[in-house]
């Protein structure tokens, strides 16, 4: 971490109190709550916003989107952490290796495919975005509200690669170790794990 974040140890307060709430979901206090030691109601605020928007859409497709935009904004946190979330919350771990042997998401199902190439765009260049890309996502069955979901889930992605990246939070050692090595080397898309 490129900032001095408070210990775990030495938190009080709603400091202690966002590293408890991460420690309770992940059963470790992961890297990047560090990154929010210094604004835990920042942290508050992403939390609630990203549960919103996860909660709110198939919980799948957004995995793919999330997976699709870390990996174009080259953050290989977040791109570990919900290729976790996809095999082991969703249950597929063939989309997972579908994506590791091929990270364009070209061998993926037609919709799915549209669902990864629009998130990835989305991520890199949304102002790029036109009306035959929405229409690619309606001919691949999304309705219009599912459509903005995925700008959703791909925005609020872009947020927190940003924190993560620009405050130097590396992958956790234990989400590294999900992983097969040569799986988890398909997913080190920018900033390396944290040494074991």
């Amino acid at each position: 971490m490129f900032i001095d974040a408070i210990a775990e140890d030495a938190a009080t307060g709603a400091v202690a109190e966002y590293y408890r709430q991460q420690r309770a979901a992940w059963g470790f206090l992961p890297n990047y709550a560090g990154a929010f030691s210094t604004r835990p109601d920042v942290a508050r605020a992403w939390n609630a916003l990203n549960t919103a928007i996860r909660d709110g859409m198939d919980r799948r497709r957004f995995e793919l989107a999330t997976i699709a935009a870390a990996r174009a904004l080259h953050s290989t946190y977040c791109t570990a952490a919900h290729s976790k979330f996809l095999r082991d919350v969703c249950g597929d771990e063939q989309s997972l290796a579908t994506i590791a042997q091929d990270p364009s998401g070209a061998a993926l199902s037609e919709q799915d495919r549209a669902v990864y190439r629009f998130a990835a765009k989305v991520a890199t260049d949304a102002a790029s975005i036109s009306q035959q890309d929405v229409d690619e996502l309606r001919d691949a069955g999304l309705s219009d509200a599912e459509v903005a979901d995925v700008v959703f889930a791909v925005s609020a992605r872009s947020f927190f690669t940003r924190v993560l990246d620009g405050l130097g939070a590396q992958l956790d050692a234990q989400t590294a170790d999900a992983f097969s090595p040569a799986l988890l080397q398909s997913m080190v898309v920018g900033r390396p794990p944290a040494e074991a």
